[in-house]
């Protein structure tokens, strides 16, 4: 979007953790005042290539420098896209410094949804959802949001998934599962956490509570129906009976280039969608026993409190745990379930609270999996 659109748009930051090759390229590429990297070896190894390449780009390092950037007065926008709980701060932040904040990362939602919207509120921010299907959504409705979507005539959200690559194999042989059956979707391409978590519906479960942070809306206004093609990315049924739906093509351009020109629309580069080509759309309830992570988010989003902070934690400690062949794919639900048993949740009144929340539920999941492998 930022090559395609150079006349509206400039580069002040680009973050990475330690991917150091593909941030230099884009430092050449679009000249940043500023380049962070988490990772501190990294930083390091950037910094003398830039300066090698004759490049201007100031390097700077740590989780402190993320949050510096994301408050930058001559920053309008922030793509806030760090996976993980580690994306938090840095939303936060980029929330009280009153910026258009396009949302990509999950986790400052889920742990924090009251304080990120306080955050908004009170620093006259602006939070625009990149995920697909809650872009979908906001592509249905009319307006901004400033009175709630109830006040709309919104009578429910459903937001559309795929079903990842095991919506239809045999139940008995989902314990066989390897990391890289699972990273294998079959219509998006993602990161490793992501594309686990779209294989046990758990993506799905984190943007149910997203959404009801996003719109204001309970949990029993929100939805999920499987849709295996990808192309209807979300639904607005309204109390007149109307149902509205945003298609496109499954390219993340789509609702980037939205989020960035809104209320305008702009070229986004994104292949035009055939209906004919794409022939027929397919619909299907969620099976509940072949995706328990569903079911656990919902559980957690109607405890409140911590209870969401403690389901993320836990998922990425179990995820991980996966992706290093320490745990079943099918043991992931029975990790984050012992959590959320044996921890009870606080009000999320503050974000130590939620840190802590954090902390505590790691350490328990990552007790959960020693037990899992020591069976």
């Amino acid at each position: 979007m930022l090559a395609r659109h150079p006349e509206r748009y400039r580069t002040v930051a680009l973050t990475a953790r330690c991917q150091v090759d593909r941030l230099y390229e884009l430092c050449l590429a679009h000249r940043p005042e500023y380049a962070v990297m988490v990772d501190e070896e990294a930083a390091g190894r950037l910094e003398r290539r830039l300066r090698a390449a004759g490049s201007s780009t100031r390097t700077l390092c740590g989780a402190a420098e993320l949050q510096a950037v994301a408050e930058l007065p001559q920053a309008d926008y922030v793509m806030a896209a760090i996976v993980g709980a580690a994306g938090l701060l840095p939303t936060l932040a980029a929330a009280r410094a009153g910026k258009r904040v396009l949302l990509a990362n999950k986790e400052a939602l889920v742990m924090s949804g009251g304080l990120l919207m306080e955050s908004v509120r009170r620093g006259g921010a602006e939070l625009l959802p990149i995920d697909s299907e809650h872009n979908a959504v906001l592509q249905c409705l009319p307006g901004d949001l400033q009175d709630g979507v109830r006040q709309m005539g919104v009578r429910r959200i459903l937001l559309t998934a795929s079903g990842g690559p095991f919506r239809t194999r045999a139940r008995e042989t989902l314990r066989q599962v390897t990391p890289a059956q699972a990273c294998a979707h079959p219509n998006w391409v993602m990161g490793r956490k992501i594309s686990v978590d779209s294989a046990t519906l758990m993506n799905k479960g984190l943007e149910v509570i997203e959404a009801c942070w996003l719109f204001d809306v309970p949990a029993d206004m929100v939805g999920v129906v499987v849709h295996p093609q990808s192309v209807m990315h979300s639904m607005v049924e309204y109390m007149d009976g109307s149902v509205l739906a945003q298609l496109g093509s499954p390219d993340m351009r789509i609702p980037i280039s939205y989020a960035l020109a809104w209320p305008e629309r702009v070229d986004s580069g994104a292949a035009r969608l055939s209906i004919i080509d794409v022939a027929r759309l397919d619909f299907e309830d969620v099976e509940p026993a072949r995706f328990p992570c569903l079911g656990l988010a919902y559980q957690a989003l109607r405890a409140g409190g911590t209870a969401t902070a403690i389901l993320n934690a836990a998922n990425e400690v179990a995820v991980q745990a996966f992706l290093e062949a320490k745990l079943a794919f099918t043991e992931i639900p029975a990790v984050i379930e012992s959590s959320l048993s044996a921890l009870s949740p606080q009000p999320a009144a503050s974000i130590e609270v939620v840190l802590a929340a954090d902390a505590e539920a790691r350490e328990h999941a990552s007790a959960a999996v020693r037990g899992c492998a020591g069976r």
